[in-house]
């Protein structure tokens, strides 16, 4: 189902398409995603996830205070966050993950360490550790392994199997799909309403 050619329809702004099909369809035929159905609802989590397939790593290059301070409850005002704007992608990811997910403190840099990695963005220790031990990898020794097509692949639909997405996605039920690949904010909601509808256009 997922070929270079429906991926690069899809995303526009991929880049070694037939690396990241052959990377998907490989973990897909081992999954529960066996429809064109369940596909589109998972590719359109995914498409939002890595910024139109653009990026298999979390960016935290922020610019705007207002928007960490909005976003994040571990930032502790405006002026708070232009501090942390300033100190950089990793003292964000340290802050704002820190103590959460299975992650240490902020100074154990367990936050950068464990930040979104990629399709499915997979964040926090807990997570590297508990989808590793169902793909079989040590995620949580070497967490750049999720940003890695082939391994990334397997870690995405692992997290989709065990948040038994898939009975969702034959509902149609986008919302909740998004809450249990997201969280409870939603972020991107609507993008990923908009990504799977035009998904369902490709993989008919």
């Amino acid at each position: 189902m997922i070929t270079a050619d429906t991926l690069r329809r899809f995303a526009p702004g991929i880049k070694t398409p037939d690396i990241h099909a052959a990377a998907l369809e490989t973990a897909r035929i081992a999954s529960s995603v066996s429809t064109s159905r369940r596909l589109c609802h998972f590719m359109g989590q995914i498409f939002v996830e890595t910024g139109g397939m653009r990026s298999m790593v979390e960016n935290l290059n922020y610019k705007n205070p207002q928007r960490l301070d909005a976003i994040f409850s571990a930032v502790h005002g405006i002026a708070d966050a232009r501090s942390l704007i300033k100190r950089g992608p990793e003292a964000i990811a340290n802050r704002v993950y820190a103590n959460r997910i299975g992650n240490g403190n902020e100074a154990s840099g367990d936050g950068f360490r464990y930040r979104g990695s990629g399709y499915k963005q997979l964040t926090g220790r807990a997570n590297y550790r508990d989808i590793g031990h169902i793909v079989g990898l040590d995620l949580e020794s070497h967490p750049e392994l999720a940003r890695e097509p082939v391994s990334a692949a397997k870690v995405a639909f692992a997290f989709w199997d065990a948040r038994q997405c898939s009975l969702l996605a034959d509902n149609g039920d986008v919302d909740e799909i998004t809450e249990r690949i997201n969280g409870p904010a939603k972020l991107g909601l609507a993008e990923r309403r908009a990504a799977t509808f035009r998904a369902l256009g490709i993989w008919k």
